[in-house]
């Protein structure tokens, strides 16, 4: 440690962030076991135990956000997470180094703005005078507000989130394909291979590790949805589709004040986090050689 003290210290304002940030308010979760007043504190605050969990147990919304939280996940893991990797096959293929440079900025550039005006511009869009009902009509449809229409509010959140993040995604993708050896592909073209076998056969296993790690971490947020951009874009109409755990979280906590049902509420959802983190990692460690630890 001495040898590499600078090392050292360059790691320190990331274990400093994890630590204010992340560790410490660890305290705070154990209003989830008390009435919490923020008179008393929260070591003042009366034991209550398991009460606020069994609550929301046992309440009518507990089927309803689970569903749609594990739902909106499902489908950007099966739309969204190969959406990032075919990119990046698809930018390792073109020889226009112009070509791939514009494409490259064009799909980065939504990573950069912000939530609010992504929203916006989704509200815009989908209003009955906006883009999206113009080409509803054009193929012979009518005109309507469609985030007003909680069958679409999956397919709308799920579909912005996969253009907007799409770009990012595929950078590392796109690192991993540049480290596979060159010659693979040179030997796979003496034997007869084309582009589509040199695909199957070294492309894809050459980032099968980058996938399979990256799979894992993904699966470990399964109940984790950004509440800010689910606010933003639902209201009263939608919320038999678009409610979710942390929208919920922010209107019991926030809005009605009632901190300790909520702190439970993002405990319970953690708790299940970590165990999908776990089950996925052993998974992945059992039918490959690709795993976190």
């Amino acid at each position: 440690m001495i040898k590499n003290k600078y090392i050292y210290l360059m790691m320190l304002p990331g274990i400093l962030y994890y630590l204010i940030f992340h560790y410490i308010p660890m305290y705070g979760a154990t209003i989830a076991f008390k009435q919490f007043t923020p008179a008393a504190g929260v070591w003042g605050s009366h034991w209550v135990g398991f009460k606020h969990f069994q609550d929301f147990f046992n309440s009518y919304y507990f089927i309803r956000i689970i569903k749609n939280t594990l739902l909106i996940n499902l489908y950007s893991l099966v739309f969204g997470f190969p959406a990032p990797i075919l990119l990046a096959l698809l930018l390792n293929e073109l020889r226009k180094h112009w070509f791939k440079r514009t494409v490259q900025t064009l799909t980065y550039l939504p990573h950069f703005v912000s939530v609010m005006v992504i929203s916006g511009l989704i509200i815009d869009f989908s209003s009955k005078n906006g883009l999206f009902n113009d080409i509803i009509v054009w193929f012979g449809g009518s005109r309507g507000n469609l985030l007003m229409e909680s069958e679409l509010f999956r397919s709308i959140f799920v579909s912005s989130s996969i253009w907007q993040e799409i770009g990012w995604g595929s950078i590392i993708y796109l690192a991993a394909l540049s480290g596979i050896d060159q010659e693979l592909y040179d030997a796979a073209k003496m034997d007869g291979a084309g582009r589509w076998r040199q695909t199957l056969n070294v492309t894809l296993p050459g980032i099968m590790p980058t996938i399979i790690i990256l799979l894992i971490l993904r699966i470990g947020h399964m109940m984790d949805v950004g509440f800010e951009k689910v606010i933003l874009l639902y209201n009263p109409s939608t919320y038999e589709t678009a409610d979710v755990i942390s929208s919920f979280v922010y209107r019991k906590g926030i809005v009605d004040a009632n901190y300790s049902y909520s702190a439970a509420i993002g405990l319970f959802n953690s708790l299940i986090n970590f165990i999908l983190l776990i089950m996925a990692n052993k998974l992945s460690r059992k039918f490959s050689d690709s795993s976190l630890w």
